[in-house]
């Protein structure tokens, strides 16, 4: 059985203090326009400037230098460091770190919107759903653990706020809104996704595993109220592994390769759990992402699912239900692909319209910059169409976001992708 590690302690390693940037990349060739549903952003020191309410004014997080020289970001009596991991594109992987990084120490597209749309515009992403890093935590935790409730409130707004308007607000068609949560009240957090969709969110960062973090298990229906303001205005609730702050290891001495190897469980463990919540059974029409997770576990938890229903009526869990936990599964769950050649051949036994696909700029598990070409080699004997789907389609109906078609003029003299793309258009206006 594996044991659970804070990310920080899993993949511990040790600081170096040489910064190298690599040669700045060539725009890399584009087969398809991408919608990838997992990057990061890295907030920037002037993120809360004028957005909380004056009483909060001078209480706002804000970015301080240490006498080490290291920044971190202040709140309250909590200092959380920009870690290394969170901001390495463009960086060889030697030093890699989950050390302290400077903001200077970073490429500025993991902090300044232009430049990320520059180093989206390298990689072929036409679109992209961006995450949280440590100030926030990957679903906005944090911010429900300050002590004074309503500082910690206003300061979570104050980030939604930043988000839509500046981070999104700039280019709304290269970026797709996605809320982060308020956890100490699902009544609060469900009229802040009520809020937010009239707003324009498409998205909420959700905890994979919420008691992890302290709070009550899915099994409770302590969050209904929020899965169903999801449900109700079409929000996809995005559960980033590792957003429970931690990640599953072996032995207690395990180098960090163990933790790496294993990261995709925590989307299995996510999965597991949220099917057996029957939160897909109460909210049918709740989609659900498993975001960073990739997907070649998946048939494997496909084979299991079905395996374990043959003795449901002995575990007592799931009869007269109606609908098989596979079932479940394959509807309201998508699946992201980084790195997954094994499980883009078992497309079809997975549902090739739940797969996604993602870059995690600019996270050390990136693909950034060759990203378009790393799925085109791994998409394998897929259809034109099939990659369509997989690349940019499944993402644009589930977020409901338009590619815009002249983002096909700038391929290179690929006219089957433009062909695909065409069809795929005329079938899924």
């Amino acid at each position: 059985m594996t044991e659970e590690k804070s990310i920080a302690d899993a993949f511990r390693t040790e600081g170096t203090d040489t910064v190298t940037f690599l040669p700045e990349p060539e725009p890399r060739h584009r087969y398809f326009p991408i919608i990838s549903v997992d990057d990061h952003l890295v907030e920037p020191p002037d993120l809360f400037a004028g957005r909380l309410p004056s009483k909060f004014a001078d209480r706002a997080p804000m970015m301080v230098e240490r006498d080490d020289g290291r920044q971190v970001w202040r709140m309250e009596d909590i200092e959380l460091p920009n870690i290394g991991l969170n901001a390495v594109a463009g960086r060889p992987p030697a030093e890699y770190t989950v050390e302290p990084a400077r903001t200077e120490d970073m490429r500025r597209g993991c902090w300044d919107i232009h430049a990320r749309i520059h180093d989206m515009d390298i990689n072929g992403v036409y679109a992209s759903i961006c995450f949280p890093s440590m100030l926030a935590g990957f679903a906005g935790q944090r911010f429900s653990e300050l002590q004074d409730q309503d500082l910690g409130l206003a300061t979570l707004r104050a980030w939604n706020d930043w988000y839509l308007e500046e981070w999104c607000g700039t280019y709304p068609d290269r970026m797709i809104p996605c809320q982060i949560t308020w956890f100490n009240d699902p009544s609060v957090a469900a009229g802040e996704v009520r809020r937010n969709a009239e707003r324009g969110f498409k998205a909420l960062s959700f905890t994979e595993s919420p008691h992890k973090l302290g709070y009550p298990s899915l099994y409770s229906g302590h969050w209904d109220p929020l899965i169903a303001a999801c449900e109700e205005t079409e929000t996809v609730i995005c559960l980033h592994v590792g957003s429970s702050s931690t990640t599953p290891t072996t032995s207690p001495d395990a180098p960090p390769d163990v933790a790496a190897a294993l990261f995709p469980m925590s989307a299995w463990h996510a999965a597991v759990d949220w099917v057996y919540s029957k939160i897909p059974l109460k909210f049918p029409e709740v989609r659900i992402v498993l975001t960073e997770g990739g997907v070649s576990w998946v048939p494997g938890l496909i084979d299991r699912l079905k395996h374990s229903f043959k003795y449901h009526e002995f575990f007592g869990t799931w009869v007269g239900e109606g609908v098989e936990p596979v079932e479940v599964l394959k509807r309201n769950f998508y699946f992201c692909v980084l790195d997954d050649p094994a499980g883009i051949a078992l497309r079809h036994y997975i549902g090739v319209d739940h797969l996604l696909v993602e870059s995690d700029y600019p996270h050390g598990d990136g693909t950034w910059p060759n990203t378009q070409e790393i799925l085109h080699r791994q998409m394998g004997d897929a259809t034109a169409e099939e990659v369509a789907l997989m690349m940019h389609g499944n993402a644009s109906r589930l977020f409901r976001h338009t590619v815009d078609p002249s983002w096909m003029d700038a391929l290179v003299h690929d006219s089957s992708a433009k062909n695909a793309f065409t069809t795929e258009r005329s079938r899924n206006p």
